[in-house]
């Protein structure tokens, strides 16, 4: 709208001038410049979110926590820069799992020697070690960049309902589930 009325101004103008009616649309600079905001890289301190994983389905919280620490939630979000965003998932152990993943779904890693290749299914994840199953959802869903290196530190993954990071008073997020 705003710009449909300055393209109007200048039409206008240049109608009373005589000038030819082609506009350009960078041309407009009646009352002020038009340009694209962007943030600086980094900002102050950093925001804190406690995420209660019980109950919730793995996917849609990773889903969640990757924006939330992307930064995607707030109004000036920029592609490259750090929001400055930190994430405290509390109860892995409570997360759930649809269909038939526990059994099937497999997660592998690479130990480096021959023959070093590891499968784990997601049951026995679960089990074991639940901040791991968390975190390699949500690091899947981050960018795989040294911005993505950045923001994985500040996901903390703890299997009960206690955490270590009162002091940094964290918010209850609210996930969109």
């Amino acid at each position: 709208m705003a710009w449909d009325i300055q393209v109007d101004r200048l039409l206008t103008k240049r109608a009373m001038l005589g000038e030819d009616s082609k506009v350009h649309p960078y041309e407009i600079r009646d009352n002020r410049e038009l340009y694209t905001h962007f943030q600086k890289k980094e900002r102050g301190r950093i925001r804190w979110h406690v995420v209660d994983a019980e109950g919730v389905v793995l996917g849609r919280l990773a889903a969640r926590t990757a924006r939330i620490l992307i930064g995607k939630d707030s109004p000036d979000w920029t592609p490259f820069s750090d929001h400055r965003e930190g994430i405290i998932v509390i109860n892995a152990e409570k997360v759930r799992l649809t269909g038939r993943k526990l059994e099937q779904k497999l997660y592998r890693h690479y130990t480096g020697y021959p023959g070093g290749l590891r499968e784990v299914s997601a049951q026995r994840l679960l089990e074991t070690k639940p901040e791991e199953l968390v975190r390699e959802a949500v690091l899947g869903m981050l960018p795989k960049s040294r911005l993505g290196s950045r923001l994985a530190t500040r996901l903390k993954v703890y299997a009960g309902p206690r955490h270590p990071h009162q002091a940094q008073n964290p918010v209850p997020a609210r996930l969109a589930v």
